[in-house]
């Protein structure tokens, strides 16, 4: 591996233990076992770097998530058992990444001051509500534009603010079980 790659990886894990706001140039060398000139020279500054590492992290969760989601299990469930089979399975995940999920927020806070990251969550929250339509309702965004995004913006709304509650307060956060019956209170009064 080279130097570029070697800072990368070395962000990715200062992301993990410090988060995006408090991850220094000089925590990604030290991790990275690189020198601060090649920072500069590899991304142009820390912050591109930071920026370059945190989609890699939020790419890996979600490549795991789509695995999950996609996975065979649940494959003969439909309705609200497959809704709580898929939710149940996204939560699992969880723990494993959060701090990327902790990073995250931190970058939220700060894309009003970095045009770069907010392009950079933009068009990964795009990509999330495509994956999120077809996933649950085999809606093909490059056909049904429009109807892709209303239905996977309403999924991404229900894991960030998931992922919220689950950040803040786990021992109470929501279970598949506990957002598929709530779905089931919910859409009762609808009717």
């Amino acid at each position: 591996m080279g130097h570029r790659e070697d800072l990368l990886d070395g962000a990715v894990r200062c992301l993990y233990e410090k988060g995006y706001a408090r991850t220094t140039a000089r925590d990604i060398v030290a991790a990275s076992g690189t020198n601060l000139g090649s920072i500069g020279y590899h991304y142009g500054s820390t912050e591109a770097l930071l920026n370059t590492a945190l989609m890699k992290a939020i790419e890996t969760w979600g490549h795991e998530l789509a695995a999950v989601l996609l996975g065979p299990a649940g494959e003969d469930l439909t309705g609200l058992a497959r809704f709580e089979a898929y939710w149940t399975r996204v939560l699992d995940t969880m723990a494993a990444h959060r701090p990327v999920l902790i990073a995250t927020f931190d970058a939220v806070i700060q894309m009003d001051r970095a045009p770069e990251l907010h392009a950079m969550l933009t068009d990964g929250m795009q990509g999330a509500r495509a994956l999120w339509a077809q996933v649950f309702h085999h809606i093909d965004a490059a056909v049904e534009g429009e109807k892709a995004r209303q239905v996977g913006s309403f999924y991404q709304a229900l894991l960030s603010g998931v992922i919220a509650q689950w950040l803040i307060d786990p021992a109470n956060a929501p279970s598949g079980r506990d957002l598929t019956e709530a779905l089931r209170t919910i859409t009762a009064q609808l009717r």
